[in-house]
């Protein structure tokens, strides 16, 4: 395939502006005391706010090709800068450093509304946003009625824009940029506002101009809808690409990587342990398959809860046992094992020692987990940590058919086998 995309040492700066003011806000209780204020404010000299600046880079030394075809996926947590480098590629906005090489024509769909103009209907914004995008006016009449039947707004092809739902806006924006029959087709997170059949949709699209040879460039926060579509993924943090290639190998990254927001694990252990706890563990973890600490999880991957232990001088731990309960943050328990419940048991005394449950598969649907952790010989409970250990469950196509079992299923999914005869006739 040949190249239809360079990019060399891209970065993005922007310069922040912080003021200082040295007077402290007023809130008045009264009228009277609005008025007061006001007045005295008009009287006195005000002092000049003191202003500073910051130079804030949104993307810094970003490299990469893609060639004819390619489906590229681009994942990393808000504020990753991906948006910025999409709106770079689409010309939105122009880079501070760096080089750009684009062939072809590119159609972009970066934000809900873009390039539509609310008082105009439907049917206007059709021609409106076509021709930004490029299109001419008998192109446009030439896939017009294609373009209202994938968008599904014939009902409101004459209303105003501004009437639209976010996802009407979506699937008309969607509609027009997938028809203009694009070298490149630039999609950001804005498909999550639609309806999951929708969704659907646009994703076969996608799929059907890829394979007529146009290139993909998409954002989405959903890992199963990335590893369906894309053949190349790029992973970005802090303005920076730390991974560019396989789709599989991009996710397990991310995946592996960092901490998500919101899922910092505690720094004082011991804000963990109840009253009568003994402080025997040490350090708790939960490991992926190449032993690196996570805070996120594929659904239907591998998850390792290792702990470690440490007994006082002079005593040991005889036949050491260890158990967990796994917590949904809303469901409360949802499933628990120890070592004695599945016939393992490792006897002997131990002054200190490392112990690991590993879950080959982790049968949970997405969303936010915590981990109770008990220590015991086998006769008592020893240490524990409650819910000192949270992760993310990510959503992953466990089923191979782009159809992920979403959350509101419950908390575990199934994987069944269908029978389906025709009875007999007699």
């Amino acid at each position: 395939m040949s190249e239809i995309l360079r990019v060399e040492y891209l970065g993005k700066r922007y310069r922040l502006q912080h003021t200082q003011s040295s007077e402290e806000p007023f809130l008045p209780d009264t009228m009277a005391d609005a008025i007061r204020a006001n007045l005295s404010r008009l009287l006195r000299r005000r002092k000049k706010p003191q202003t500073s600046f910051e130079d804030f880079w949104a993307l810094k030394d970003i490299s990469f090709t893609i060639n004819q075809g390619d489906r590229v996926g681009m994942i990393g947590r808000n504020g990753a800068g991906k948006s910025t480098l999409l709106k770079i590629l689409s010309r939105v906005t122009a880079p501070t450093t760096g080089r750009i090489s684009l062939t072809g024509r590119v159609a972009s769909l970066l934000e809900v509304g873009t390039g539509f103009h609310p008082e105009l209907s439907g049917r206007e914004n059709i021609f409106l946003n076509g021709a930004i995008l490029g299109m001419s006016r008998p192109e446009i009449v030439r896939k017009f009625d294609e373009i209202v039947e994938f968008s599904e707004v014939d009902r409101f092809l004459d209303t105003p824009v501004k009437r639209y739902s976010s996802g009407m806006y979506v699937r008309l924006a969607f509609s027009v940029a997938a028809h203009m029959s694009p070298e490149v087709l630039i999609v950001d997170e804005v498909l999550a506002v639609g309806d999951a059949q929708f969704q659907k949709k646009c994703l076969q699209k996608m799929h059907d101009i890829a394979a007529g040879g146009c290139t993909i460039i998409f954002i989405s926060h959903s890992m199963a809808t990335i590893a369906n579509l894309c053949t190349k993924c790029m992973y970005l943090e802090s303005g920076k690409m730390l991974y560019y290639g396989d789709t599989d190998k991009a996710i397990e990254f991310y995946v592996s990587s960092g901490t998500a927001l919101g899922e910092e694990t505690p720094k004082t252990i011991g804000e963990f342990r109840p009253a009568w706890a003994k402080k025997l563990i040490t350090s708790a973890d939960i490991l992926d398959d190449q032993r690196r600490p996570v805070k996120r999880v594929l659904m239907a991957g591998p998850m390792t809860v290792q702990i470690k232990f440490e007994m006082p001088p002079g005593e040991r731990l005889k036949d050491p046992l260890m158990g967990l309960v796994i917590h949904h943050n809303s469901f409360g328990p949802v499933g628990g094992v120890n070592m004695t419940m599945t016939g393992v048991h490792k006897f002997g005394d131990y002054e200190s020692g490392v112990i690991e449950c590993r879950i080959p598969r982790l049968p949970l649907l997405p969303g936010q987990y915590s981990l109770e952790v008990t220590l015991s010989d086998g006769a008592a409970d020893l240490d524990n940590l409650n819910r000192y250990l949270r992760f993310t469950v990510e959503e992953s196509d466990i089923y191979g058919t782009g159809k992920t079992p979403v959350a509101g299923l419950g908390v575990i999914y199934l994987e069944p086998t269908w029978r389906v005869e025709q009875p007999a006739l007699v």
